[in-house]
């Protein structure tokens, strides 16, 4: 077994996180339909290569992630490792039996969900995920998927949100103060959300999918310094932007859950030609940039294999020279004031 990747401390949460983690959606079958056996084989991959921090949701797959990570882990020293879930949606039984379909999972449990940011939907939530889980406590909790990548309209954020202020906050600030959970946070594909959760709540950290890569960085303008200002800590998720930042430039890659366009393919594949010249995989400069911020404390990509698990780490541990950054920079393919890995 390779020795534990080291751990940052994520913000002022006490919490200390594996530079590297495992994010869990795809063994909830978001893209592909993944057997148990392989499911528990990708988190054991991530174990023996060093990874400590596991993120998942009761979103995932309706349930289905939670189960398989807790079956993984359940008799690994609670104290060896993080884990982060999330409040917001609630699984409940079809009103007819059979398959649950008109979401985005292709496979997962047959449950219905239902968002809930209130009080009693928080501590539901919470609780069912431990049992899920089969821990009694988490080290993270994440108020997920309130902007609008997930929700109609913004009167429908906005009234979530009123939620969330009006109850669900005083749920959360009390597991923490109980210390059933380590830290209170926020998963969000959208980051023009993240000045509302500062401006409303004693956050302690985010999880921001998407939008801190090599091809996303507007974050550095306002939204990271108001959360280094605060001591807020990041997680990073989608560090590939939903594909093409690891398959590269190729025909049908995706970004952001969608085909790819032009300027997009373009992008890459020059960003694709530095790499080459410093004989650096692509992955490879996707999952160790966002660490180069001081306020970043993991990048969590998942996989639907072991073989996928054991590519990533391969990348995470490449060799990077910083010349390749320069170069970046140099040719405007990265923004001049982006902090890169030393």
């Amino acid at each position: 077994m390779t020795r534990p990747i080291a751990a940052r401390a994520l913000g002022r949460t006490g919490v200390r996180v594996s530079e590297i983690g495992l994010g869990t959606a795809p063994i909830g079958e978001l893209f592909a339909h993944v057997d148990d056996d392989e499911a528990a084989a990708l988190i054991a991959a991530a174990w023996d290569g060093g990874v400590r921090y596991f993120d998942t949701s009761p979103w995932y797959g309706r349930g289905l992630s939670e189960h398989r990570l807790g079956r993984a882990l359940y008799r690994r020293p609670r104290e060896d490792y993080v884990v982060s879930t999330k409040i917001g949606r609630l699984l409940k039984r079809p009103s007819k039996p059979g398959k649950v379909a008109g979401d985005q999972w292709i496979g997962g449990l047959e449950f219905e969900t239902m968002f809930d940011y209130g009080y009693d939907g928080v501590m539901r939530s919470f609780e069912d995920s431990l049992q899920r889980l089969g821990i009694n406590r988490v080290d993270l909790l994440l108020v997920h998927d309130l902007d609008a990548f997930s929700h109609p309209d913004q009167d429908a954020v906005d009234a979530h949100f009123a939620q969330l202020v009006a109850s669900g906050w005083r749920a959360l600030a009390e597991l923490r103060d109980e210390g059933a959970i380590g830290g209170i946070g926020a998963g969000l594909n959208l980051s023009n959300m993240i000045p509302r959760f500062l401006d409303a709540f004693d956050i302690d950290c985010f999880l921001v999918a998407m939008r801190y890569t090599l091809l996303e960085t507007d974050v550095l303008d306002d939204v990271f310094p108001r959360c280094a200002e605060r001591g807020v800590g990041v997680v990073i998720g989608g560090g590939y932007n939903s594909g093409i930042l690891a398959t590269g430039a190729v025909p049908g890659a995706m970004y952001n859950y969608s085909p790819a366009g032009p300027e997009i393919l373009a992008r890459v594949a020059k960003i694709e030609a530095v790499c080459a010249r410093h004989g650096v995989p692509l992955a490879a400069a996707a999952l160790q940039f966002p660490l180069g911020h001081p306020i970043v404390a993991s990048i969590v990509p998942g996989a639907i294999s072991a073989a996928q698990v054991e590519r990533n780490l391969a990348a995470f541990r490449h060799p990077i020279p910083a010349d390749l950054w320069a170069e970046l920079k140099r040719e405007r393919l990265l923004r001049e004031d982006a902090p890169t890995p030393a």
